[in-house]
């Protein structure tokens, strides 16, 4: 007997049939490159807004502290988002 897991998987499988399809070398190197870049970026903005964030602390500017935490998360997210997507055309082609 399948358990429901394996049955929501074959569904998934009948459902998008491409899904499963193996990716390319040059898929996959685009794929590695595409981590790369976002690594980078993401390490940039951490490292200038860190800054700021130390800058606030140093100043007891709890409203700027929150702000800069605030932008940190929403810059992490809109990156992974970007991401993700670049990564899913790639995986479509």
């Amino acid at each position: 007997m399948k358990s429901a897991y394996e049955l929501a998987m074959e569904r998934l499988a009948q459902s998008d049939p491409d899904g499963n399809k193996p990716l390319t070398d040059e898929q996959k190197a685009r794929l590695a490159e595409i981590d790369n870049r976002y690594q980078g970026k993401l390490a940039e903005r951490e490292i200038f807004l860190k800054q700021k964030l130390d800058e606030a602390m140093a100043n007891q500017d709890l409203h700027e502290i929150e702000q800069v935490r605030e932008q940190l998360r929403s810059e992490r997210a809109r990156l992974e988002e970007e991401r993700e997507d670049e990564k899913e055309r790639v995986r479509a082609e």
